[in-house]
């Protein structure tokens, strides 16, 4: 019962139409959108097959952690081809252990949980010069999130200039992937999210038209830009060019207006850590030629330092819980709120804000409170822990005066109403 968002219920309701051979459609989103009309990530529909065999936000949850130890897999291949096994097995854990990682395991389910390993992989490969697979597992990044087809033309970049002195065959593939990732990032924000949207747009060039300057929120923004290159790796990830690849996420993030991207908050830098880490590998492995004594010993104890550094921090970020007693133990309040939500039937339709949404979503109709947009649900089922409902009744006829609920169950800081009638 400690969902932080709505993105689990919202996921799970698109890949519940996958799963189904249905639209995805996500009724938090508003009632009937399609969730392609917000971000056009259609690998999600990846998962359709495990959750129809498992229909559990849970399924959610082991895929997205699956895919993200799956990345640590050629990350430390790759860091131990160039630096040798103990180094490189450094490198593995730094990422996996790194705060960015974390933080998006710990921030509920998102489509990145896919570009993570695609990111990995590709550059793997492009360290070991295998220029056509490094293109190739960079491609399907245009189907996970819109605005990774810049990303895919990062990557093919970086590999243009790398194989410029072995192959121009791979340099005229490597431009013609990166114009491929402009044109279907440019095609997703202006044609196929606007043809899914209900609106005929895309919502999110709100939070950068009209917005603050690019200097707004300077002092988050460099202590993430501090966050990512200092305990990940020690600025030596600078002498890289694969760090250009982290560029694209980079910019819409603190050229946007909204300040929830600026920080290293929730799950907005996991598809940097493969990046960042790789990057050191990298760093590490062009700095033992630089003629400077003191930069090759810095670079030959770095991957331990991060490794060490990402344990170090451990503590404060969400692993830490994990050492806490009270994390393995299911407080009474969750088991009497999961008691009253279980009184809502299979197939009703509910609005509810962020507690209940993953408790329902798989088995009900579920709107977000507040936008129902002319539905009247037969429940409202709400977090109100912090007591912030003091008149049910009242809330529940500001929501739908024509309609009339009565108290169906309250306890754990939940309440659940149910329409008369």
């Amino acid at each position: 019962m400690e969902t932080r968002s709505w993105d689990l219920g919202i996921f799970e309701q698109a890949i519940r139409g996958y799963a189904w051979l249905g639209a995805p459609i996500a009724d938090l989103k508003g009632p009937g959108d399609n969730v392609l009309g917000d971000h056009f990530s259609p690998v999600t529909a990846l998962i359709a097959p495990v959750y129809r065999v498992f229909p559990t936000p849970v399924t959610l949850l082991v895929v997205q952690a699956a895919l993200f130890a799956l990345a640590a897999v050629p990350v430390a291949r790759a860091a131990g081809r160039l630096l040798g096994r103990g180094k490189g097995l450094s490198v593995g854990a730094a990422f996996g252990l790194s705060w960015g990682m974390q933080r998006a395991v710990d921030f509920d389910f998102h489509e990145i949980c896919f570009a993570v390993p695609l990111i990995a992989f590709s550059l793997e490969a492009l360290l070991a010069r295998r220029w056509r697979a490094a293109l190739l597992w960079a491609l399907p990044l245009v189907l996970v999130k819109e605005d990774l087809g810049v990303t895919l033309g990062a990557i093919a970049l970086v590999t243009a200039w790398r194989a410029r002195r072995d192959s121009r065959r791979a340099v005229w593939w490597a431009l013609g992937a990166a114009a491929f990732g402009a044109l279907a990032a440019l095609l997703a924000f202006t044609v196929l999210i606007p043809a899914f949207n209900t609106a005929g747009g895309y919502d999110y060039w709100a939070k950068v038209d009209g917005g603050p300057t690019p200097l707004a929120g300077a002092e988050t923004k460099v202590r993430t830009l501090l966050w990512l290159l200092l305990p990940t790796t020690g600025l030596l990830a600078l002498r890289s060019p694969l760090l250009l690849v982290a560029a694209p996420t980079i910019g819409w993030r603190f050229l946007s207006g909204d300040d929830h991207y600026w920080s290293t908050d929730w799950h907005y830098s996991a598809v940097l850590m493969p990046v960042l880490l790789l990057a050191l590998a990298d760093a590490a492995d062009i700095t033992r030629r630089s003629p400077r004594p003191w930069l090759r010993r810095y670079a030959d104890g770095l991957p331990a330092c991060a490794a060490a550094a990402a344990l170090a921090l451990t503590p404060s970020l969400p692993l830490g819980a994990l050492t806490e007693s009270a994390a393995w133990r299911k407080p009474e309040k969750a088991v009497v709120a999961e008691r009253i939500l279980d009184r809502i039937p299979d197939g009703a339709t509910v609005e509810a804000n962020v507690g209940p949404i993953s408790r329902l979503a798989g088995r009900c109709r579920v709107l977000w409170v507040g936008d129902s947009r002319g539905v009247t649900p037969d429940y409202i089922a709400l977090n109100n822990g912090s007591g912030w409902v003091r008149d049910p009744y009242a809330y529940a006829r500001r929501l739908h005066p024509k309609a009339r609920y009565y108290l169906h169950g309250e306890g754990g800081g939940y309440l659940v109403l149910k329409r008369s009638g």
